[in-house]
């Protein structure tokens, strides 16, 4: 064999990492840092699969090697063609085979030290479950924990401000964590990458010094946090923000401005809560909606639904909560809670 081998261990070894599995694999999830230059692309993959259950395995490797030595040649030819002789690129395909062999066999002959990634990108998967799990069990948590409108996430961001580390959950997984949370025009991460994404953030803390997050559901969104760190959560010390109910008003309407110029997504969004609440309940806020009631509706949420379901799950995940002397926070504005960051040991 004229190239060789590396482990997920020796990731950081290398000057370049190519992917060379097809464009919606790669967008799934992928090494970050990866570049993807595909040795099949999306309809190559599915017409070579294609072949080899049909037909033959004979036709499809036929098939599947003229496309991946025409798109090798392109991939030297635009992304490579001024790569020094000593340039030590890592190739990784899905599971450390036909695909990353064939470029790291080309890369070889040409003269470059080129290197596969030994059981490729599964590997490295299962190297990211193995992180999730342990890493977690280490972190010195501080949960902020406030019910919906308290200005957490911006607190978040003034305490990374003031110095302090932060774990940003709804920021890795583009959503704020409720019924409402969705994000206009900013879908959320594969799961996978949201794993690989926290995974990253996680690696770079200081496991000596605390970390603030934000409590959360199991689910933030369409994704789910890794087991261990959910249970890590809800044995940290606990922060308890406490702010009136007009200022909550007040920055919810500011913060969720994007509801209030379209009422028929909001309309659609709190379709959702059926099954929580009568039909009559969801009528009379719809109701609201329409007449541009917004302050008394986003009150009525909080009273009525987001109060009680997360003071419920306060209780039961956070006791220490019971014992812990609140933050009184009069204003959640920039200047207020850079004030509050700065004080916080």
């Amino acid at each position: 064999m004229l190239f060789k081998v590396a482990n997920v261990s020796q990731l950081g070894q290398f000057d370049e990492i190519i992917d060379v599995r097809s464009p919606a694999e790669f967008a799934e999830d992928h090494i970050p840092g990866a570049i993807n230059c595909p040795v099949l692309d999306d309809e190559e993959r599915i017409r070579v699969g294609t072949l080899y259950k049909q037909v033959s395995p004979f036709e499809a490797r036929k098939v599947g090697a003229a496309l991946a030595a025409k798109n090798i040649a392109r991939h030297i030819e635009e992304r490579f063609a001024d790569r020094p002789k000593s340039w030590r690129p890592l190739i990784c395909c899905w599971r450390g085979g036909q695909r990353s062999g064939s470029m790291a066999l080309i890369f070889a002959q040409i003269g470059w030290p080129a290197h596969q990634l030994e059981g490729g990108y599964k590997a490295y998967r299962r190297q990211v479950l193995q992180w999730l799990d342990e890493l977690p069990g280490q972190l010195k948590l501080r949960v902020i924990c406030a019910p919906t409108g308290s200005g957490k996430s911006r607190l978040l961001q003034a305490l990374a401000r003031a110095g302090h580390q932060v774990l940003d959950l709804e920021g890795l997984a583009n959503h704020r964590g409720s019924v409402l949370g969705r994000l206009p025009d900013l879908p959320q991460p594969p799961q996978k990458w949201f794993d690989t994404l926290l995974l990253q953030q996680m690696r770079g803390l200081d496991l000596e010094r605390p970390v603030f997050i934000e409590s959360e559901s199991k689910k933030v969104g369409f994704v789910s946090l890794p087991d261990a760190l959910y249970r890590q959560m809800h044995q940290g010390d606990c922060l308890l923000l406490e702010v009136p109910l007009a200022e909550r008003v007040r920055f919810l309407l500011e913060d969720y401005d994007f509801y209030l110029q379209d009422p028929e997504a909001l309309m659609r969004q709190l379709g959702f809560l059926k099954g929580l609440h009568s039909g009559e309940q969801l009528e009379a806020w719809n109701q609201l909606i329409r007449t541009g009631h917004f302050d008394a509706l986003v009150a009525e949420l909080l009273a009525k639904h987001y109060d009680p379901l997360y003071y419920r799950s306060l209780g039961k995940h956070y006791p220490q909560l019971a014992t812990t002397a609140p933050l009184m926070l009069d204003s959640l504005a920039p200047e207020r809670l850079d004030l509050a960051a700065a004080h916080i040991i």
